[in-house]
């Protein structure tokens, strides 16, 4: 099915998505308000469509961080986990285990990671209502757990999904704008003014100028003392984004950036990476969200990856909010393949593997020999309709290969 929008919001098919992917159910475990110190918190909240369900949780540190984490729960009907991203999940009957990856076992006060898994049910589907963090409810958690637990192995299932979300290690010797060595792109923007960001940053209006907003703030950062800040608001006229002055070269593109956002991503569409494509007419090849989820599009034939069906929309990956999230993304001119990295998991509903699979790159491949050459790159905010948000953008990194987290 194709989407087709504009300027406009998203129509009826935002609302079927809504509809069926938001028969969902959430649980927060918290701490008694009578705890003198801010008490975690641990979110389970569920999208659901017949037969299958794509659970995320939700994990933010109160006062006190947490060094290694592990959550457990159990369902109280007949869920099955098929795979999961994120984490190391174990089931052994409706009890399920789920234990932190190298890359997001600390969590800062007041930060929050996210995980999450994917299954299928049959006769019912409800939400957990008890969830324990290292072996206990938020407010009486120890800040690690009092032994690690052991590797457990990933729940197996009769009938996986042919495009199962599974971790995936990020390379190491991720770099810093201190280290960029042969990169196209490296900028942590600690060489900018507060303000306006310019020199090898130019900001621009696509459509007309209105309150969208680009600055190099000094209040938030990554890394360093300084990042850029998109101030996005909504309407068609309030487009904004911030383009690098590097020459994109070569067939094959890796991207690595650091967000942090204040706002879920709305059901509508909207954009907050943007790259020219010369092949393409000049049109952009479009990262940002819809239906609550990452998205990529294609500005000349409006093609989505992943689908917006509900099972494609469950196959993305929500953009966890006021906390930094490291995006990675390959794209390839050479086969016209893609893939994206959440917080160095792969997110299957943003592959692009050059084989038509349903629900994820079916219609995106619809157009036979789609071979991208890029040649620029902005951040920024786009909406077409409804959807707002403050966006910070730290150590923006371009190469041949994958960067790393």
């Amino acid at each position: 099915m194709r989407i087709t929008r504009s300027s406009r919001t998203i129509g009826a098919l935002a609302v079927t998505v809504l509809a069926t992917v938001g028969l969902a159910g959430t649980f927060v475990a918290t701490a008694p308000e009578a705890n003198a110190a801010t008490a975690c918190q641990v979110t389970y909240r569920v999208n659901e469509w017949p037969g299958g369900f794509v659970g995320y949780v939700d994990i933010t540190a109160g006062s006190t961080a947490i060094h290694g984490w592990t959550v457990t729960w159990a369902y109280g009907g007949d869920q099955k986990i098929t795979s999961a991203w994120g984490a190391t999940v174990a089931q052994s009957g409706t009890a399920v285990t789920a234990t932190n990856l190298a890359y997001n076992a600390d969590i800062n006060p007041g930060a929050t990671v996210e995980f999450g898994v994917q299954g299928t049910w049959a006769s019912a589907d409800p939400t957990p209502t008890a969830l324990l963090l290292n072996g206990a409810p938020c407010g009486t958690v120890p800040t690690s757990p009092s032994a690690s637990p052991s590797a457990s192995a990933s729940p197996s299932a009769s009938s996986s999904p042919s495009a199962s979300i599974s971790p995936s290690a990020s390379p190491s010797g991720s770099p810093s704008s201190s280290s960029c060595g042969t990169l196209t792109l490296c900028e942590g923007f600690e060489s900018q003014a507060g303000g306006t960001p310019s020199g090898a940053w130019v900001v621009s209006y696509p459509d007309c100028q209105g309150t969208g907003t680009a600055t190099v703030d000094t209040t938030t950062a990554y890394r360093g003392g300084k990042s850029l800040k998109i101030s996005g608001t909504e309407g068609y006229c309030n487009h904004v984004f911030v383009r690098s002055t590097a020459t994109l070269t070569g067939t094959v593109w890796y991207a690595r950036f650091y967000v942090r956002h204040t706002t879920a991503l709305p059901a509508s569409h909207v954009t907050f990476v943007a790259l020219k494509d010369s092949a393409d007419g000049n049109r952009d090849l479009r990262m940002g969200g819809q239906n609550g989820a990452l998205q990529w599009n294609r500005q000349s034939d409006d093609a989505t990856l992943p689908e917006q069906s509900p099972a494609g929309v469950a196959l993305s990956a929500v953009l966890p909010v006021n906390s930094w999230n490291c995006v990675e993304f390959k794209v390839s001119g050479a086969d016209g393949t893609m893939q994206t990295w959440l917080n160095g998991t792969e997110v299957a509903g943003l592959h692009e593997d050059g084989v038509p699979t349903h629900d994820i790159d079916q219609q995106w491949l619809s157009r036979t020999n789609w071979r991208p050459s890029l040649t620029d790159f902005r951040l920024g905010w786009e909406s077409y309709g409804v959807g707002a948000d403050t966006l910070w953008f730290d150590e923006v990194a371009l190469g041949a290969s994958r960067i790393g987290c």
